[in-house]
């Protein structure tokens, strides 16, 4: 089963598609989660769901805004979206009666 950060990325990089590339990926986490996370953290979790088979990179186009580097793009592969898929259903059901969960019995939405 994944863990909270590697779906975090997961489903950021998804939500991303096109335009899923480190720092993007990032900003989203953090501005989604209020949480800071550190580039270093971000990239170790990359690389390691990309030897699980979760995510492709590649090195894309240099671009002017960023001085001339080339952004390290990301794609979730199937595998990673059904990883995703898993860990999304098991936490929602596994939340279902917690005083926290919206869809508890007797919540109001």
């Amino acid at each position: 089963m994944l863990g909270e950060f590697e779906y975090l990325i997961l489903t950021v990089a998804a939500t991303l598609d096109e335009d899923a590339y480190g720092a993007a990926i990032r900003a989203q986490i953090e501005q989604k989660t209020g949480r800071r996370c550190s580039i270093g953290a971000l990239y170790t979790t990359i690389e390691r769901l990309e030897a699980k088979g979760l995510l492709k990179t590649w090195m894309g186009e240099a671009t002017p805004q960023r001085g001339g580097r080339a952004k390290r793009m990301v794609r979730v592969t199937p595998k990673g979206t059904h990883a995703a898929k898993e860990f999304y259903e098991a936490i929602t059901k596994i939340s279902i009666g917690a005083a926290w969960a919206s869809h508890r019995p007797g919540a109001k939405a």
